[in-house]
């Protein structure tokens, strides 16, 4: 059974029989005979009583009747959603955590309120574990930092980042020449494209920290340094969630080292109209932060 044995049972039944029926769907007779015959073996059951020429509806015919015109409203509705190129449907998005803490909160919030029709699921994780889920058809895009592979994905420039340095209020200074490293650091899992900076950072200094504590959220990792155990590489985006500011110190990065920048991702010629808004709506935002900058800068 397909649709198109259904369109020609409906017009059957609709134009009384199959002469008008085979005149109306631009078909010979024994065509739209012949189908309706394939369609009644197909289902095992007559869906007409025949009376010489005459067709009357059969009892299974009247509740396929029903069944198919259901169907065909269906078909007709997801040919329209796939053709449309308004958002709908659910967006599964993937971000880093001081991503979705910072940054997305206001973002997805303009979202909904232009695109109702979409039902935001939010999924947390460091950039490979994102990037994996949408190769595997977990997610459909991500907001990660960069580097990340160019060849199974497409991307956009979302945010960029000023990394820094931060330890308990009374730390000295670290990252001027001569200073001593701190001994223990404070990162995330491996993956996670801020502990690698940190370790590269030690690294270029001949140096490797003693002692690292991994954590799973921003909150830990902050009170942890406020506590002194350790210092922290992250986005200083991060402290204007953080009420304790004054009980941080921040260490600023030389201008080669301090940029990060996330991008939107999604997999190679899987794009979608939900993609594509959002897209729209990160490009507007940098596109207004500039402006702002040269306004500023020309006062």
């Amino acid at each position: 059974m397909d649709l198109s044995d259904l369109r020609i049972f409906i017009a059957v039944v609709r134009e009384g029989g199959v002469t008008r029926a085979a005149e109306r769907l631009h078909r010979v007779q024994s065509n739209v005979t012949t189908r309706i015959r394939q369609l009644e073996e197909d289902l095992g059951v007559a869906l007409f009583i025949r009376e010489g020429k005459r067709l009357h509806l059969a009892p299974q015919g009247q509740v396929l009747l029903g069944y198919a015109n259901r169907l065909l409203a269906l078909a007709d509705e997801t040919r329209d959603a796939l053709q449309d190129a308004k958002p709908r449907g659910t967006f599964r998005l993937g971000a880093m955590e001081s991503t979705a803490a910072v940054r997305l909160p206001g973002l997805l919030s303009e979202y909904h309120r232009r695109h109702p029709g979409v039902v935001l699921e939010l999924r947390t994780g460091n950039p490979q574990v994102l990037a994996s889920a949408i190769l595997a058809g977990d997610l459909d895009a991500a907001l990660v930092a960069e580097p990340i592979a160019d060849e199974p994905f497409e991307k956009v420039l979302a945010f960029e980042e000023e990394l820094v340095i931060i330890a308990a209020a009374n730390h000295p200074p670290i990252v001027k020449k001569g200073s001593s490293l701190p001994r223990t650091i404070i990162v995330f899992e491996h993956g996670c494209p801020h502990r690698k900076r940190l370790e590269d950072w030690y690294a270029r200094r001949n140096e490797m920290p003693v002692r690292m504590i991994e954590l799973a959220s921003y909150h830990a990792m902050l009170g942890c340094v406020v506590a002194g155990m350790g210092v922290a590489l992250i986005p200083k985006s991060v402290l204007t969630t953080f009420p304790d500011r004054r009980l941080l110190s921040v260490h600023p990065l030389g201008r080669t080292e301090n940029r990060a920048w996330t991008v939107l991702i999604w997999r190679r010629e899987a794009g979608s109209a939900n993609i594509q808004a959002l897209k729209e709506m990160l490009q507007s935002s940098r596109l207004a932060g500039h402006r702002q900058v040269r306004t500023a800068r020309a006062v």
